[in-house]
């Protein structure tokens, strides 16, 4: 049987296609394997390693702030390597990036609860670095590879829509999936065995823990667990699961990696990226000067810090206030997945909208989606439980459909934003540009989760009372902080994309213009 034929384009490259956007959304699929597995991170040293807040919070700092300062670093290394590999420097560092995530995203997760505070923050330190460092040098190149695949405007908004499938799909397994593997609702099997795996509240024994307290009677097999501190049927970490779920996590994303190097086609020279002016030694500060006055650049960064500070950072916090305030941490990811599904609706409809009216211009009106989502969710925990969960369930869709629209054209604006620095400064830095949009992301990943797990002890959270010994009122205060970091979110998300980013479509069409004609002469 005949070959298909190959259709080429005016440079002799492969048409772009389906096979573009299918291959670069696997790349953001092996990227959320190790990513989305941030939010498990605080949970699993909160909950499992019972690591006080106020010491998990600032060795999050501090390991974020590293992971922010080495993005820049990787960046440069990127866009100043001029050696020749086989499959070009980007695919050449995404292979090697995938090959430390392989193991690299269980580092971080070793389930050793009973060890002794100073080896637990030995541990978290080194294999969050470890980690970092793996996954930084896989995901910078994969972001500047979008502007290295096509040159044309709504084609980028195109692989921009595929990234996001292939992120919502990614965080589908440790949001959905992950939650009901590593939580366990405790039934009593007639040994006293699950004993060990329970944090007892102060004021209780284990004695307590093998008689109903609503009976007074003792259990029988098959009889929910409960809690003598709250009544309610005792949940547990297991801490174990966690570590094996990330190694498979490492193997799945490898395999998409390879996928994604397999079928991506560059049609931008890669080697001809200009990191400055002069070709002299880069220069940090120079570059960070640089990037402060690429308007576009600096909306898209804060817009992002917004979803990172706010509905990022909300994930640990969302699955204590499930665990204690709604009393099932393990169906936390469901809601949440059912609250963002609504954003799929717009994957078949974003290059008309783009095209239409404007990557700007419709994420405006996505932004205000999300203001008004973020408010009613501010009214669930005014109300009981039951009608509670409705109300933030009705918030979290709205806010799901505005959250939708920016993330189908979000990266496509960074790469308008990296055009952006060519026009006005005569210099396209790929690398160096993402870099510093990823530096901000990652500053506010870190401070966020940080300030946010402080905030929960703050608000009554112990953790030595594990999610079965909290108070009413500190399950109560953990729905207060979820639908506050939910509204501060949308309020920087509207900031950035509406009142800074200034790549409307008439201006981008002005820039394209204009740059290709500088190409051509």
């Amino acid at each position: 049987m005949a070959k298909k034929e190959v259709k080429l384009d005016s440079k002799g490259f492969r048409k772009f296609g389906m096979r573009d956007k299918a291959a670069y959304a696997l790349g953001d699929f092996g990227c959320n394997m190790s990513f989305a597995l941030k939010g498990t991170v605080q949970t699993f040293w909160l909950v499992y390693m019972m690591m006080e807040t106020g010491l998990l919070s600032i060795l999050l700092l501090l390991v974020q702030a590293w992971d922010a300062i080495n993005d820049p670093l990787i960046g440069s290394l990127i866009d100043n390597d001029r050696r020749k590999y086989k499959m070009g420097k980007f695919k050449t560092y995404i292979f090697i990036g995938a090959c430390g995530l392989l193991i690299a995203g269980a580092a971080v997760f070793l389930p050793f609860p009973n060890a002794s505070v100073v080896v637990k923050a030995i541990l978290f330190v080194l294999g969050y670095i470890v980690w970092d460092a793996c996954y930084t040098v896989a995901n910078v190149p994969y972001g500047s590879m979008l502007s290295l695949i096509t040159e044309d405007t709504g084609e980028r908004a195109q692989l921009s829509t595929w990234r996001s499938i292939g992120s919502m799909f990614g965080n589908i397994v440790p949001m959905v999936v992950l939650p009901m593997i590593i939580w366990q609702k405790v039934t009593y099997d007639g040994t006293t065995s699950f004993l060990d795996r329970i944090e007892i509240p102060e004021g209780f024994d284990k004695t307590q823990f093998l008689t109903n307290p609503d009976t007074g009677l003792p259990y029988e097999i098959g009889d929910a667990v409960l809690s003598p501190a709250t009544g309610k049927q005792v949940e547990i970490l297991l801490g174990e699961r966690v570590f094996f779920a990330a190694l498979i996590m490492g193997v799945l994303g490898f395999i998409a990696f390879m996928a994604m190097i397999k079928l991506t086609t560059l049609r931008v020279d890669e080697n001809s990226v200009k990191t400055n002016e002069g070709g002299g030694k880069f220069n940090i500060f120079a570059a960070f000067g640089k990037f402060m006055k690429n308007r576009p650049a600096v909306g898209a960064t804060v817009a992002a810090m917004g979803m990172f500070l706010g509905m990022q950072s909300a994930s640990t916090a969302n699955t204590i206030m499930f665990a204690t305030y709604f009393n099932n941490a393990a169906m936390s990811g469901v809601v949440t997945m059912i609250g963002f599904l609504p954003m799929v609706i717009f994957i078949p409809f974003i290059k008309t909208l783009v095209n239409k009216f404007g990557k700007k211009e419709v994420s405006v009106v996505g932004s205000i989606a999300t203001l008004v989502g973020a408010g009613i969710m501010m009214g669930f925990p005014m109300v009981d439980r039951e009608k509670g969960l409705l109300v933030y369930l009705a918030g979290l869709v709205l806010f799901g459909v505005g959250m939708g629209v920016y993330t189908c054209v979000s990266w496509a604006m960074m790469s308008d934003a990296i055009e952006y620095n060519e026009w006005k400064f005569g210099t396209r830095e790929e690398g160096t540009v993402y870099s510093l949009h990823s530096f901000f992301r990652k500053l506010a990943q870190g401070i966020g989760p940080s300030i946010v797990i402080f905030i929960m002890g703050y608000l009554g959270y112990e953790e030595k009372l594990g999610t079965i010994g909290q108070s009413f009122e500190t399950a109560q205060n953990m729905c207060w902080l979820v639908a506050s970091l939910y509204l501060f979110s949308a309020v920087l998300q509207f900031i950035g994309i509406a009142l800074i980013y200034n790549l409307d479509k008439k201006k981008v069409d002005t820039m394209n213009a204009e740059l290709e004609a500088r190409r051509n002469a």
